[in-house]
Order: C-alpha cells, then structure tokens, then sequence
C-alpha cells in the first residue's frame, strides 16, 4: 500500500470517529474528559523524566504529541488533502515516520473512543470509571500494540538524527512543505528530530529514555489488564497523588 493510501485511510477512520463524537454529544465530551485524564496520568508517572534536564524535552514531546489531550485535526486535515505529497517531497525515512504516526493516530482514537462508549453514564468518580471502562472494553493485544507503536516511532526520530544531512534536508523541506500544506507535519518531524538529538548526544540516551517509558507504561498495563478493580483504582489515585 502507498504511503498516500495508508494514510488517507487512517485519517478517513479517525474522522469517522469524530463524526461520532459530534453526532453522540456525550461521547465526544467523554473523549475530551479521557484524553485530560490520559495526559494527566502519563505526566505523573513520569514526572521525574519531564523535571530531570537529560530526558524532560523527549518527555514533553511525547506527552504534547502523541498522548496530550489538544486538537490534532489540523495536523490530520494537512495529512488527509496532501498525502500524495508526503512520499514526494520528504526522504522514504521520513515519510515512513509520517505513515507509522498516522497509524499510531488512528489505534489511539480507535481505543479512546471505545473507552468513551463504555464509561459509566452517573459515576461522578473519574478513576473509577475509567477503570470500568477499561475493563469492559479490554483490548489487551491493541494496548501493547499502541505502546510499542509509540516506542517504535520514539525509536525511529531518533535513528533519522543518525542520518548525515537530514537535519539540513528537514530545514530546505520548510518553505516546500509551507507551500504544500504540510506546515503541522513539518512541525512534527523537526520537533521531533531536534528532541531525540539531543537525547541521543547522551551515551545511550535515546535507548535509556525509551525503556524507562516501556518499563513504566507496560507495567501499568500489566496492572489495568490483570488486577482486580480495586487494585486498578488504588495504582491510579497513586499516580496522580490523590486520596485513595
């Protein structure tokens, strides 16, 4: 499938998605509230790497890009009118990145909106129904799937700073990428490349940054997935440093 196809289709899904949200006015509003608890959760388990000097910019990054609760329909609506421009005007490393996001994209919304379906209409307590939604919706193996797909794209941006000339490529590409509508992708990549370079001076920085994330994000999985309720509840409310 072309990079174009790809990612017109998965922006076709995510789109179908917010039609939903905008014709169930309760779903939509439980997206947003979801979203704010996600981006809340991920900032507190790990909070000591968006202090520490070495790993806060990696962290912001994917905390802003790929687990924050903000609009990305203008990144989308760019993806969706250009995609044909996308394998034309950037190298095939770079374009990959932008079909691997897209389809990151898509798996997240897939799994927010399942989870926004499944929330307890009269439960008052955000952690609480969170976790029934979890429960109820499952989806283990496309949780993992959506983790690894995180680790493989941080993983990715930092392997293209390893690239001889691409950075100088990423700045010709801006006026070229202005003029093709592709402003919001262009952001991403260059944010993105200029985050895990600098990560990656550090001996092993990029690699140390991906598995502490892994290590934390699977094992809250691991909790969500297997423990009972009550334990769900309990390593949530500490995360978030709220009275159990």
């Amino acid at each position: 499938m072309s990079t174009a196809q790809t990612i017109r289709e998965a922006i076709a899904e995510v789109d179908r998605l917010r039609a939903e949200s905008r014709s169930v006015p309760a779903i939509g509003m439980a997206v947003e509230r979801l979203k704010r608890l996600q981006s809340r959760r991920f900032a507190a388990s790990h909070a000591d790497l968006l202090a520490s000097a070495a790993f806060g910019a990696a962290t912001r990054f994917f905390l802003e890009e790929l687990y924050g609760a903000r609009d990305y329909s203008e990144r989308d609506g760019q993806f969706a009118r250009i995609a044909g421009a996308v394998e034309k005007l950037f190298p095939k490393d770079v374009a990959d990145t932008a079909i691997a996001l897209a389809r990151l994209h898509v798996l997240t919304e897939s799994l927010d909106h399942a989870l926004a379906r499944a929330l307890p209409v009269n439960e008052e307590d955000e952690i609480r129904a969170y976790v029934r939604a979890w429960k109820s919706v499952g989806r283990r193996a496309d949780r993992d799937r959506q983790l690894q797909a995180v680790l493989d794209l941080g993983g990715e941006l930092a392997r293209l700073t390893r690239l001889p000339g691409l950075r100088m490529m990423l700045r010709v590409m801006r006026k070229p990428a202005a003029a093709a509508g592709l402003t919001a992708l262009q952001r991403f990549l260059e944010q993105g490349f200029d985050t895990f370079a600098e990560v990656s001076r550090q001996p092993q920085g990029a690699e140390r940054f991906l598995a502490t994330v892994a290590e934390r994000e699977r094992q809250l999985i691991q909790v969500l997935s297997e423990a009972d309720a009550v334990a769900c509840e309990t390593a949530l409310r500490t995360i978030l440093g709220q009275a159990l």
